[in-house]
């Protein structure tokens, strides 16, 4: 049994505080709880970055990988500090995995409903494995014929869509995102070199200075 000063040292401390700070001691306290576990939840983010850039550079590892392993350790981070200043401002462990059940129970529902999702997010996983291109690639994604295809430079990939930049024959530049799905319907053709930019031709129905992308480097 602890002796009764022990007991006493809490209240010892908090009697030397002000007077006003004394009625708001135990918001101060949560506040810098608080505070506590975002600057630790800062920190492990930062060396989870620093470690798997270090990984990355020994294995060369594609960058595609990093970028998805950090996004995701950035989700289950992020989560993880939510649940716990929850936590802190007095939310139950219950009430926090009655609302996270129910959430995923929707969102899976959501999913189901938008079959077009899931097909995306599985051609994404596809795009992962086979990696037809990388990040910074130049490609054209082919529509038959003498026509110009999509064309530009790969500056992201997620789970929904892959996102180029284009380079517009008269200036200007412009992004565009095309869903995972379509690089298994139609055939991509990935540039070795910078492409230059295409005009249409006359007889075609698109766009008489439709966007086309040059310049950069491979994704």
């Amino acid at each position: 049994m602890p002796s009764p000063q022990a007991q006493k040292k809490p209240m010892h401390w908090k009697s030397k505080l002000p007077p006003w700070m004394q009625a708001w001691y135990g918001e101060f306290l949560l506040i810098a709880q608080i505070v506590l576990i975002l600057a630790a939840a800062l920190l492990l983010r930062w060396m989870f970055d620093k470690v798997l850039k270090k990984l990355s550079q020994r294995y060369e590892l594609p960058v595609e990988v990093w970028v998805g392993a950090r996004r995701i350790l950035n989700v289950l981070l992020g989560f993880g500090t939510l649940l716990l200043v929850l936590e802190r401002l007095g939310v139950s462990g219950g009430v926090l995995w009655t609302a996270f059940t129910g959430f995923t129970a929707v969102a899976a529902v959501a999913f189901f409903a938008a079959w077009s999702v899931l097909t995306n997010i599985f051609c994404a996983l596809l795009l992962l494995i086979t990696r037809p291109f990388r990040l910074h690639d130049q490609i054209e994604l082919m529509e038959g014929g003498d026509r110009p295809g999509l064309r530009g430079k790969v500056v992201d990939m997620n789970l929904i869509y892959v996102t180029l930049k284009e380079t517009h024959p008269k200036g200007g530049q412009s992004q565009l995102r095309i869903p995972n799905s379509l690089f298994f319907q139609r055939s991509t053709r990935r540039w070795l070199s910078a492409p230059e930019a295409l005009e249409y031709p006359p007889s075609s129905n698109r766009p008489a200075n439709p966007p086309a992308a040059g310049g950069g480097s491979m994704f």
